[in-house]
């Protein structure tokens, strides 16, 4: 990323995931019983509300390349980022999906579930955070055993 950022990259960062978190709220999106039920497939409205910001952000992905060669806040350059479907991939979709089940809110909702008076979503919020640093902790020690030297000489 630039480090050339524009002065005003941060703030519109937060009333960005303000308005985010309101979206969900008054969508209901952040309520876990309206994701449990869409889980279960007794309500759909979470399906039309993901396929909402799906048009808007292809649309988005589309036009903005067309219409800028930088983005207006970073000054990075407009690409595409692929990753290879791996094992990481599929077991932290797979770990993701559960916690998702379980609780019934993804990382993003819970915040704006806690927002809206969801206290009880905290348990939550500290099995993301366990999780996030226990993947850390394997991640760097992975990284470890691969950089030690093999004591072949």
């Amino acid at each position: 990323m630039s480090r050339n950022r524009h002065p005003l990259f941060m703030p519109l960062i937060l009333v960005g995931g303000l308005i985010f978190g309101f979206g969900l709220a008054y969508s209901h999106m952040a309520r876990p019983e309206v994701v449990l039920d869409f889980l279960q497939f007794d309500d759909l409205g979470l399906l039309f509300v993901m396929f909402g910001a799906a048009v808007v952000s292809g649309i988005a992905f589309a036009v903005m390349p067309r219409l800028r060669d930088s983005a207006p806040l970073t000054g990075d350059v407009y690409g595409r980022r692929l990753k290879s479907l791996d094992r990481n991939v599929l077991i932290g979709g797979g770990i993701f999906g559960v916690g998702w089940g379980l609780s019934g809110i993804c990382p993003g909702a819970a915040y704006a579930s806690l927002g809206i008076g969801n206290v009880t979503i905290l348990w939550a919020i500290a099995g993301m955070f366990a999780g996030a640093y226990l993947q850390g902790v394997w991640r760097s020690q992975r990284t470890a055993a691969e950089a030690a030297p093999t004591g072949a000489d």
